[in-house]
C-alpha cells in the first residue's frame, strides 16, 4: 500500500520520532509505514490522518488503480 505519511510530516516540519510519539507508536512503525509500505491499523492509520487534519484516505492510497466487481451481472467499475 503506497502512502503519504513522509509527504505530510515534511508539511509539517515534523519528523518521525513527533509523529510517533503523537500516535503512539514507536518511530520504527513510522519508519515502517514510510519506507516499506507496511500497513498499519485502523486505529493508528486514523490517528496519523488525524494529526495532519486529513482524512484516511488522503494519506494512504492503495496500489490498485481500479477495482471491478460483479453485482447482480452488472459490471462496475470504481
Amino acid at each position: 500500500m503506497k502512502n503519504r505519511v513522509r509527504e505530510f510530516r515534511a508539511k509539517t516540519n515534523m519528523n518521525q520520532s513527533e509523529l510517533a510519539k503523537k500516535v503512539e507508536v514507536t518511530r520504527q512503525t513510522i519508519s515502517n509505514i514510510e519506507h516499506h509500505g507496511s500497513v498499519p491499523s485502523l486505529v493508528v492509520a486514523q490517528r496519523i490522518a488525524a494529526t495532519f487534519g486529513v482524512s484516511v484516505d488522503d494519506i494512504f492510497l492503495s496500489d490498485l488503480s481500479y477495482v471491478s466487481y460483479k453485482n447482480n451481472k452488472k459490471e462496475v467499475t470504481v
